[in-house]
């Protein structure tokens, strides 16, 4: 069975919906297999309303831009379709579904809420329970994961997602594209030479993982498992 999973970002006219705050970008980026599919989905809105200064100070985004957008009302329900049945990762989850949750209700006649429609996936959660009392921002994330972000001297909802796919990648399983099997064969030319490395100064010392260093592996393993479907050597390593 396949996985569907959609990294979500948004981008809003302010911070509270229930102060009347819009949506005014969507950006969706696709992954089966946790393998991009270039199946994204990205929308900006007209809000019908002023964004606020501090809003446009993060993302860029003006009414004069937005004013021949559609309106949310008329791409609702190709997002909802989109979305529906898959696991939607958001990093600060409650606040973008939030936002989708107030303007769904408002124009689709019979909306529940987001969680009854698919899953979510919270990547600030998984980040604090990996990196506890580290900073988890998504800039952070991908400084510390290693991650191009250069190109965001703005925040965007398409390229936050897809920025936040590779970072999710990486944090719950790393490399997805490398063959193990064929990246350490080693035939005929290709065949490597390994030399032992010999300490002359006494036993290397062993720095022991802690009780909390092993739950949040444990943790890691778990997910890892559920992504892939598969026991992870991980787990026969401990058995």
């Amino acid at each position: 069975m396949n996985i569907r999973q959609i990294v979500l970002d948004t981008e809003t006219t302010g911070l509270d919906p229930k102060q009347g705050h819009k949506m005014i970008e969507i950006g969706c980026v696709e992954l089966i297999d946790r393998k991009l599919t270039g199946n994204n989905l990205h929308f900006y809105v007209n809000p019908e309303r002023e964004i606020d200064a501090g809003a446009i100070a993060v993302h860029g985004i003006n009414n004069d831009f937005l004013k021949d957008k559609p309106c949310f009302s008329d791409v609702a329900e190709d997002l909802l379709a989109y979305l529906k049945d898959s696991e939607v990762i958001i990093h600060n989850a409650p606040f973008d579904v939030g936002f989708l949750d107030n303007e769904f209700s408002q124009c689709i006649d019979g909306y529940d809420e987001l969680t009854n429609y698919c899953e979510v996936f919270d990547t600030l959660v998984q980040a604090r329970q990996l990196h506890p009392g580290q900073r988890n921002d998504l800039d952070s994330l991908c400084k510390r994961y290693e991650v191009d972000n250069s190109n965001r001297d703005l925040h965007g909802g398409l390229l936050d997602a897809e920025i936040l796919a590779d970072v999710y990648l990486r944090m719950s399983g790393g490399q997805t594209s490398l063959t193990l099997g064929e990246a350490l064969s080693t035939t005929g030319d290709d065949k490597k030479e390994f030399v032992t490395i010999r300490r002359d100064d006494g036993e290397i010392p062993v720095i022991r993982a802690n009780s909390v260093e092993l739950k949040n592996h444990i943790e890691w393993v778990d997910r890892l498992e559920q992504a892939s479907g598969e026991e992870s050597v991980w787990r026969k390593l401990q058995q």
